[in-house]
């Protein structure tokens, strides 16, 4: 129950008001610590709860002073909107202040807001180096900083503006850092800017092998867009999220799809922010139904009742396929994750195979008429990856080796 992890009845109003009873293990286990005022490192993924994990327990911590107390920084457009989202439903009752800025977007309507005042704010990196060059915004009494996607930020090169960010705030200050993965990428850059964390790890509520039916198609480079349009056209793929490496091909995907009357949309850093909305509340709806994205974007995606993920190309990192698939089997349903295999992926699906530690199957459309291809061979076995151990500073691991088949089977916010 809320009420046993030490939250402020106001604050307890808006989390009931929000429909949630029962917190989710991160919420559990994040919110008592973060209360104590203790820095935390946080391995969680989108799905789990993540955000009113660290929001309830910031917007309790803040004091009174007049100023932004509390940062939330992330790397999307979309992320922050979602989190500002989450932060305005628990402040129903607070009368605390929330605003996010990012990029995309006019820049006057954010200067003003943060004019009229501002106690817990979201943002992205650059737009938040912006205000703060140009004087309308003021970092020097934040109490508690959120570095939310820190896997993400990193992949994206923000990490140098990230340091800039810190280095405007005071020293003395709460620390909570959120992440997918937790790399020695990550760990290492990280290390410097948080005191004596606790290590929080928190699975989803279920792992994509266990709640994610996943196959692989091998097909040639060439056939894949004729493939997508067969298994559209022959399949009960209800609202199909698709994955490709980049941006162009996602808009090629749309037009063949387009030409065979399919119902999709492309979303990617190419977009506008308002074009990017539209095209999500739009597959939301169902106006759409399909929708095509590169990972730059996955992350921003959280939409219930995904019914298949479709790889038309494998990820250049094996920690996208899971973060990929998992925009599917959401909130205890099943789903399903299809990965389009061309010869020269190969390595790729090899790495995700290690990763997850599971063979992935393989199957074919019948009737389809295939040209050159690789099939790979069914004896294959995957070798488990390394999993990292953070102690503090700490690391450590075992390599593990195992073979499984993948099998069918309240997230709060986020």
């Amino acid at each position: 129950m809320f009420e046993n992890l030490g939250l402020e009845e106001r604050l307890l109003k808006g989390v009931k008001a929000m429909g949630y009873t029962t917190p989710t293990p991160i919420q559990e286990k994040a919110i008592p610590v973060a209360l104590e005022g203790k820095d935390i490192v946080g391995c969680a993924q989108t799905g789990t709860g993540k955000t009113a994990a660290f929001i309830l327990p910031l917007l309790q911590r803040m004091g009174t002073q007049r100023g932004v107390k509390a940062l939330v920084v992330t790397p999307t457009r979309e992320l922050a909107g979602q989190i500002e989202d989450v932060a305005r439903e628990c402040t129903r009752f607070t009368g605390q202040k929330v605003t996010a800025v990012y990029g995309g977007v006019g820049y006057q309507p954010q200067k003003d807001k943060l004019r009229r005042g501002v106690d817990l704010l979201v943002a992205t990196p650059g737009r938040l180096l912006d205000l703060q060059s140009r004087g309308d915004v003021d970092l020097s009494k934040v109490e508690v900083l959120v570095l939310d996607e820190a896997d993400r930020m990193l992949d994206m090169g923000f990490w140098p503006d990230v340091k800039r960010i810190i280095n405007l705030m005071p020293a003395k200050r709460q620390n909570l850092l959120f992440s997918a993965t937790m790399s020695h990428q990550v760990l290492g850059v990280v290390g410097s800017t948080l005191n004596n964390p606790v290590r929080i790890d928190v699975a989803p509520s279920a792992t994509p092998i266990e709640a994610i039916d996943q196959a692989v198609y091998p097909v040639g480079s060439t056939q894949k867009g004729d493939l997508l349009v067969r298994l559209l056209e022959e399949r009960d793929l209800d609202r199909v999220l698709v994955f490709t490496r980049t941006k162009h091909r996602a808009d090629r995907v749309c037009r063949t799809l387009s030409r065979k009357g399919i119902n999709g949309v492309a979303i990617h850093s190419n977009r506008t922010q308002s074009q990017r909305q539209q095209a999500l509340d739009g597959f939301k709806s169902g106006k759409y139904r399909v929708l095509v994205a590169t990972d730059i974007v996955a992350r921003g995606i959280d939409v219930d009742n995904i019914s298949h993920v479709i790889n038309f190309d494998l990820p250049n990192k094996a920690e996208d396929y899971v973060h990929r698939i998992g925009r599917t089997a959401r909130a205890g349903n099943d789903g399903t994750a299809l990965s389009f295999l061309a010869s020269e992926e190969a390595s790729s699906l090899r790495e995700i195979e290690g990763l997850i530690g599971t063979t992935l199957r393989c199957e074919d459309v019948e009737g389809f008429d295939y040209d050159y291809r690789v099939v790979p061979s069914p004896d294959r076995e995957a070798t488990k990856v390394r999993k990292l151990v953070y102690n503090g500073g700490a690391l450590s691991g075992k390599r593990k080796r195992g073979r499984k088949r993948p099998t069918r089977s309240m997230a709060g916010a986020r």
